[in-house]
């Protein structure tokens, strides 16, 4: 079944067009990764996608048009977690997975029984018991952003849009949290579209990849499709080795530029020496 649908996803402010006809599909529970340099539409898209700016195109969710769907609905069907979330200050860690609850609760309404036995699961999910009466700004970078997937996961979505999660974490927190993310995939059938400026870890988790470049898609399929050598340096501007992980998956590395290859090679130069009579 196909999860997620895009056709045509235009998208335009005030200094111009931000995406421009773009299209893709994903299927149910697989996870799209979206790529591209800075300035691409990244962002922009998953807002798209999660009905939070205006756009010209279809945007289907598991067959519904985006645009025909209310507020409520759209709450419940997908999950957006932005790049800088906004945090409440002063709220703990339960209230504030709490308030992914508020599609489910009538106006004026509290949580009932229902509400807090899905906020207790996802607070064991993604072990946060020990943490649900701190406040929320006082946790680690990491922590902290397990307590705001939880709360995009305490709305029981069936997409699941995460702009850059792994922001500010080093190497082995964005490895817990992108594996968590995955665990949830699997167990769940969710369906995951994520940004990601690592390509090494989006080429690892993603099934497949999407690259925006100036708004527009310029390559979509697998890792190996996608991150190749040539793709990576014509719109990334970047030099870089594309290699085989030990796991079988893509990693891109770095490779010094021009200059720095002609500094080098003059260093290793053997040096003249005049010969002794």
């Amino acid at each position: 079944m196909t999860a997620l649908s895009v056709a045509g996803l235009t998208v335009g402010y005030r200094t111009g067009p931000v995406l421009t006809d773009v299209v893709t599909t994903v299927d149910e529970g697989a996870w799209l990764g979206v790529i591209g340099p800075n300035g691409a539409g990244k962002s922009t898209f998953l807002k798209a996608v999660a009905g939070l700016v205006a756009h010209q195109g279809v945007v289907r969710v598991e067959g519904r048009a985006l645009l025909s769907m209310t507020n409520r609905q759209r709450a419940r069907a997908i999950g957006y977690s932005p790049q800088i979330p906004q945090i409440p200050p002063g709220i703990s860690v339960t209230d504030y997975v709490l308030l992914g609850r508020a599609p489910y609760l009538p106006a004026l309404g509290r949580e009932g029984r229902r509400d807090l036995a899905v906020v207790g699961d996802v607070l064991i999910r993604l072990d946060l018991v020990a943490l649900a009466d701190r406040e929320l700004r006082t946790l680690s970078g990491g922590e902290r952003q397990r307590a705001v997937l939880a709360r995009v996961l305490a709305q029981q979505p069936r997409l699941l849009l995460l702009d850059e999660p792994t922001t500010g974490l080093d190497v082995g927190h964005a490895q817990a949290l992108l594996e968590l993310v995955d665990r949830l995939r699997v167990e769940d059938g969710v369906t995951v579209v994520s940004t990601l400026h690592d390509l090494t870890l989006a080429g690892q988790y993603s099934t497949r990849l999407l690259l925006l470049n100036h708004g527009r898609v310029v390559a979509d399929g697998t890792s190996r499709d996608v991150l190749t050598e040539s793709l990576l340096a014509s719109h990334y501007d970047a030099k870089v080795a594309v290699v085989t992980a030990p796991d079988g998956s893509r990693a891109v590395v770095p490779v010094r530029g021009r200059e720095a290859d002609l500094q080098a090679a003059r260093h290793s130069e053997p040096t003249t020496r005049t010969p002794e009579f």
